[in-house]
C-alpha cells in the first residue's frame, strides 16, 4: 500500500453509523437547542459536523414528539444508574 496513510475521503463519501433510537433522540433534542457559538471548538468544520448530524438525526427520527424525548431521555438516564 503507497500513499499517505490514514482514511480517504471525498466530499461525497459517507459513513454510516448504528444509534438506538433513545440515543439518537436525545442527541437531536440537544443539538437543536444548544447554541452552538457556545461550544468550544478548535476548527469550523466541526460546528459544521454538528449540523450535519443534525440535519442527518432529524430526517432519521421523523415525527417524534416531546413525549418520546422524555422517554428516552429516562431511558438513557435509567441506564446510567441515576
Amino acid at each position: 500500500m503507497s500513499g499517505t496513510p490514514g482514511l480517504r475521503m471525498a466530499a461525497s463519501d459517507m459513513t454510516a453509523l448504528s444509534l438506538r433510537t433513545a440515543d439518537a433522540v436525545v442527541l437531536f433534542d440537544w443539538l437543536i437547542n444548544v447554541d452552538l457559538d457556545q461550544i468550544p471548538v478548535r476548527h469550523m468544520a466541526q460546528k459544521q459536523a454538528l449540523m450535519d448530524l443534525l440535519q442527518q438525526l432529524d430526517r432519521s427520527i421523523p415525527g417524534h414528539t416531546h413525549a418520546d424525548i422524555e422517554r428516552a431521555h429516562l431511558l438513557l438516564t435509567r441506564e446510567m444508574g441515576l
